[in-house]
């Protein structure tokens, strides 16, 4: 019995790495960031359908010469800001899956501070809705990290073949050539793994309940 209170009072006296307060605070940041970026990226994709809009595209090849260089120096370019008054329908959609992909993407990760924050507010972080939400939250930046990238160059690069930037015509053949960024998809894969710390933490955690 005196071992029991023992317990209870090391638990109460415990200090918390974050107080309720403070997870308050995340919560109420992540949501209302949550609703400021999903709001700026509907404008983005309003803005693909109904102009102008200014965008960085490849040019043909990296040939095209940059001049007036001073100091007797020589330069290339292999890309142009253009400014399109009415952008095709079909970039148009390209770009809009885009822009939705990368919301998704940052929703995700807000979710995970919103859900951090209300599981660490109420002492109870283990539990089966945590692991699914971190497994999915993972599959979901990895996923948005390598299709995004695809789709992004592959608008674009139809786009500078309608405007024939850098002497590219629409009947160019042009391989595609997006850039690809590792740290989604390795933000993702991690994610996955803590997925399946949060599991084995449930685990030990019922384990621990089923011997007090």
């Amino acid at each position: 019995m005196k071992l029991a209170k023992d317990a209870a009072r090391s638990q109460s006296g415990s200090k918390k790495i974050v107080s309720r307060a403070d997870a308050l605070f995340l919560m109420i940041a992540s949501a209302v960031a949550a609703v400021m970026t999903t709001y700026m990226s509907i404008r983005g994709i309003i803005g693909y359908f109904t102009g102008p809009v200014t965008l960085e595209l490849p040019v043909a090849s990296k040939s095209q010469t940059a001049t007036g260089l001073e100091l007797e120096s020589t330069g290339h370019y292999t890309s142009l800001e253009a400014t399109i008054p009415d952008l095709p329908s079909g970039p148009a959609e390209l770009l809009s899956w885009v822009a939705g992909l990368n919301q998704i993407g940052v929703l995700a990760i807000l979710t995970l501070v919103f859900l951090l924050a209300y599981r660490l507010r109420s002492a109870v972080l283990f539990t089966a809705g945590s692991v699914w939400i971190v497994g999915v939250c993972g599959a979901i930046l990895a996923l948005v990290g390598t299709i995004g990238p695809f789709l992004e160059g592959w608008a674009l690069a139809r786009v500078a073949e309608m405007i024939a930037a850098g002497g590219r015509t629409p009947e160019t053949i042009h391989i595609l050539s997006a850039e690809f960024s590792l740290g989604p998809l390795m933000l993702g894969l991690v994610l996955l793994m803590v997925a399946g710390v949060f599991q084995y933490g449930r685990r030990l955690q019922t384990d621990t309940e089923g011997l007090v």
